[in-house]
């Protein structure tokens, strides 16, 4: 649902590879190589999600990668923060209401849906619950 599709333009003009993302068009990226580029690619995902928060937008979807792309396998932690960052989203919340139907402070609960921020999985597994939602993990065979 969240493994973003990224793809490389390499620019004759300059050195290194230009990393994009079709479903987050505010994305852009560098790498030096490939694999440079592939290990910048989960930062700067992240970076840009952070946009979708500033901007109070619903985070997207990601669509299936196609011929030519990688996809990039967000961790279970910032899957967790985009899901309670969408619902209250779709509830016109702003992380002030979260933190009073919390009881946090305004730095605890801005933490919660900061991608560049590490939180505790139970602190989101309380907040989602309090919004009437449930965390679901899943472990599936690595490709």
């Amino acid at each position: 649902m969240y493994d973003y599709a990224i793809r490389f333009e390499k620019d004759d003009s300059a050195p290194g590879l230009a990393v994009f993302c079709r479903d987050l068009p505010e994305l852009n990226s560098y790498g030096d190589d490939e694999a440079h580029a592939l290990s910048e690619a989960l930062d700067a995902i992240e970076t840009t999600l952070s946009i979708y928060v500033d901007q109070r937008r619903a985070v997207p979807a990601a669509s299936p990668p196609e011929a030519g792309e990688h996809a990039i396998r967000l961790p279970a932690l910032t899957v967790a923060k985009i899901a309670l960052w969408n619902e209250m989203v779709a509830r016109g919340m702003r992380k002030a209401d979260l933190c009073r139907l919390l009881g946090v402070s305004q730095t605890q609960g801005d933490r919660l849906v900061d991608f560049t921020h590490s939180s505790k999985m139970d602190a989101l597994e309380d907040a989602l619950a309090k919004l009437g939602k449930r965390l679901v993990l899943s472990v599936e065979p690595a490709a």
